[in-house]
């Protein structure tokens, strides 16, 4: 087990650790340590990249048909030689 000190915690955060840690009948630590669990257990980086997440939400509204625009061919590249038009 790893240890963790923190340094600098409001006189505030504190008190609201320790009133919190009464009611559920646990020590500062063990409410500190509850709090991690909770905290950091709910957060799991996502299965999928953003693009596919959107792609998943709305797959189910349907897709939209667009007309493909018309291209035309490139222009030619300017000429920089003495003479040219």
């Amino acid at each position: 087990m790893a240890t963790l000190t923190i340094r600098n915690v409001d006189e505030a955060v504190k008190q609201s650790l320790r009133q919190r840690a009464a009611l559920h009948g646990r020590s500062m630590e063990e409410e500190l340590r509850q709090i991690l669990r909770e905290v950091l257990g709910r957060r799991s980086l996502p299965a999928k990249g953003l693009g596919s997440r959107i792609m998943a939400k709305f797959a189910t509204e349907g897709g939209v048909e667009l007309p493909s625009p018309q291209r035309s061919l490139a222009r030619l590249p300017p000429n920089f030689e003495e003479g040219s038009p």
